[in-house]
């Protein structure tokens, strides 16, 4: 076997190429989006045209790769944790169909939001549709767990969810590389998935039917182990990366259950709490097996974790909150060092968006009683100083709805600002439901040519949106393109004033390339001119 430095991620995209994948299907958002890049920009992917381009949003991911695996072929899904909400109706059901070639449903977590809008745990999803999850604790296991979760996710004929976190994906390390599969032959299933309840009903049982295969490959896992260690009276469950943390903070002198495949193994649960006094759950989310580990035990058990206060309620785990737990001496706290200046994300100087959020804020000082309803972007930054431009940004695409439903309360005026990747991700709809209600409200698609906000990927609807907007019923005359430059100002606040002043749904489309992806085509541009001296 060879050895490559690998992000979790990387490892991800290798093992699952490596498993014999035939499609990947995303929507980029951080942690993920680094898995579906690798296998862009991969030698051997290319070479096997493993498909691998930019859905519009996470659901279309999910019922593309849903279509491969009735064709036979392996289909790897990857979305961040909000995504999974996004996805969710095809997910669920995709449990009651069931799957013909494997197909495996990766959720990047970010416990701490370090750019999110919460801390959900994906590994609920994976209870709640009844299948399972595989949470591996190091970058080794994510490389080898692709395999076996494609290899499992065949033999049950359902989907499988991997479950990872930020510091897991974002941090490298050695992975041991082993040989490539091929990729599955064309086999269509022969079955129908037509989910009419008569139908649905018998599928529905057959899921049930396969619990206990899936509990008992939880029990026999090799990814879920018991290790025994000095005369400790507390037992630990480590699951995920949080293992690493029980390892570095006590070592081998405790009893500890390390899990990283789901359903939990209740057998190896109960043996634990037969061996210790108490049993101190470890994991990075929120407490998914402390729950069901107080249902398995009872309540006369006694049980530590996030619910009890002895690890934080909120927040990624580390190294320092583990010890701590373990009554150990953690180590210093940097995040408390003193004369430190704050250093808060800010729009790219010279970006576009700055223009637009400063042509808004000159219109709409006019009016006492406006707000702007924002978005999830790097446009998102317009909220903080020094622009303080947005009243709201809850999810994709909420921007147009909420001013719509705002402006259905009397508001005006009712502004939404959403980017160009957000509206074909979940923006169009909201603005068809304000087009059929003549809703007095200004759309701002702030459209930098790129999803900028997770490094520069395609974006869906690039220089399709006004025949979008028009084809939902917008008004031609009410569809404004302008050029966010500083010269343009005169320019951009008069058609501003103009559409806020209509009364009905207009759409102005600020239209500049991102000055990140701008400077690198033109890089891109000189080395080939370079290139062909």
């Amino acid at each position: 076997m060879k050895k490559q430095l690998l992000l979790g991620d990387e490892a991800i995209a290798l093992g699952a190429i490596n498993a014999g994948l035939s499609g990947v299907y995303a929507y980029p958002g951080t942690p993920s989006t680094e898995i579906t890049e690798f296998i862009q920009n991969n030698p051997e992917a290319k070479a096997r045209g493993i498909h691998s381009r930019w859905c519009t949003n996470e659901k279309t991911a999910m019922e593309a790769a849903l279509g491969m695996s009735y064709a036979g072929k392996r289909a790897l899904v990857c979305m961040k944790h909000v995504g999974m909400n996004v996805c969710a109706d095809a997910f669920v059901n995709s449990a009651i169909t069931g799957v013909n070639g494997g197909l495996v449903v990766l959720a990047a977590d970010d416990p701490s939001m370090h750019s999110s809008q919460n801390e959900q745990d994906s590994r609920f999803y994976g209870k709640f549709a009844m299948v399972p999850v595989f949470e591996p604790s190091n970058q080794q296991e994510a490389y080898d767990m692709m395999a076996t979760a494609f290899d499992f996710s065949e033999a049950i004929k359902e989907p499988v969810v991997m479950r990872v976190v930020t510091r897991l994906a974002h941090s490298r390390a050695a992975v041991a590389v082993s040989e490539a599969k091929n990729e599955n032959p064309l086999n269509i299933c022969t079955e129908r998935w037509v989910l009419l309840p008569g139908i649905a009903r018998k599928r529905y049982v057959d899921l049930i039917d396969k619990q206990p295969t899936m509990e008992q490959a939880s029990e026999d896992s090799i990814y879920n182990k018991v290790e025994k260690g000095g005369s400790q009276k507390l037992g630990i469950i480590a699951c995920g990366i949080a293992y690493n943390y029980v390892k570095e903070a006590i070592g081998d002198q405790a009893n500890i259950l390390k899990v990283s495949q789901y359903p939990l193994p209740a057998n190896k649960v109960k043996q634990l709490a037969k061996e210790n006094d108490a049993i101190l759950v470890v994991e990075d989310g929120q407490p998914v097996v402390e729950e069901q580990v107080a249902g398995i035990l009872g309540a006369g058990y006694p049980i530590k974790g996030r619910l009890t206060g002895d690890l934080p309620r909120t927040g990624e785990l580390n190294p320092d909150n583990v010890a701590q737990a373990l009554g150990k001496e953690a180590g210093p706290v940097f995040a408390d060092a003193k004369n430190l200046a704050g250093r808060p994300p800010q729009l790219c100087q010279g970006c576009g968006h700055r223009d637009v959020y400063a042509a808004l804020n000159q219109v709409l000082a006019e009016y006492p009683d406006y707000r702007v309803f924002g978005d999830i972007g790097c446009y998102t930054l317009g909220a903080l100083p020094p622009f303080k431009a947005l009243a709201s940004c809850v999810d994709m695409g909420a921007s147009i709805t909420m001013a719509k439903g705002a402006a259905d309360a009397g508001l005006f005026p009712s502004v939404a600002i959403i980017g160009d990747s957000t509206f074909t991700h979940s923006g169009m709809t909201g603005l068809l439901d304000a087009v059929n209600d003549k809703s007095n409200i200004t759309v701002v698609i702030s459209d930098n040519l790129t999803t900028g906000m997770t490094g520069g990927q395609d974006s869906a609807g690039t220089n399709k949106f006004e025949a979008i907007c028009k084809g939902l019923g917008v008004e031609p005359e009410h569809i404004r393109v302008v050029v966010p430059l500083p010269k343009n100002m005169p320019e951009i606040t008069q058609i501003l004033k103009e559409e806020i002043e209509y009364n009905g749904v207009s759409v102005i489309i600020p239209r500049r390339e991102c000055i990140q992806t701008a400077a690198r085509h033109a890089r891109e541009a000189r080395k080939a001119k370079e290139e062909q001296k």
